[in-house]
């Protein structure tokens, strides 16, 4: 029994991983003149400024940062990178240890969202965040590994990388 659950998380992490791959690929990255600049219609964060992974599937972009005591800060962005006071936006998270998956939930705090616990101690874990923009629109999806480690071309962790390498 406890094998068929842990292959359900596994399918849905790999299942939440592939569809959208393609949506963060390239996501805050400069592909330079004539790489699809009419496909954006606004304006792109090159990277959160607070050193977290820019999610951009959304309107109100936002930054999602581990914090050193490892507990997820969620803050929402403008086109420009001005902090968004969090509104009606609702956000979840899964992660860490595929047999045992952290469900992280978020309160309000100083305009930004932050996880009531936090996440567990492993240098590399997957994320699946759900994100509404508002109460009653449908949940979008944002799947990545939290990889801890230091990138060597940027000054970000791997897991926030903007050298698109």
């Amino acid at each position: 029994m406890k094998q068929k659950k842990v292959i359900k998380i596994f399918s849905f992490v790999c299942a939440a991983l592939l569809s959208t791959g393609s949506s963060f690929a390239g996501a805050g990255r400069d592909h330079g003149e004539g790489a699809h600049s009419h496909d954006a219609p606004k304006k792109k964060l090159i990277g959160g400024p607070n050193g977290g992974r820019l999610i951009t599937i959304v309107d109100p972009q936002l930054e999602f940062l581990l914090t050193p005591e490892r507990f997820v800060q969620i803050t929402f962005l403008s086109d420009d990178g001005e902090v968004v006071p969090v509104g009606d936006q609702v956000v979840s998270a899964v992660g860490g240890n595929r047999s045992a998956p952290t469900k992280v939930q978020f309160v309000k705090k100083e305009g930004r969202l932050i996880s009531t616990e936090a996440l567990p101690e492993m240098k590399s874990m997957p994320i699946i965040l759900q994100i509404k923009v508002t109460p009653d629109a449908k949940s979008v999806r944002e799947a990545f590994y939290l990889n801890l480690g230091g990138c060597g071309s940027c000054d970000f962790q791997e897991y926030a990388c903007i050298c698109g390498h």
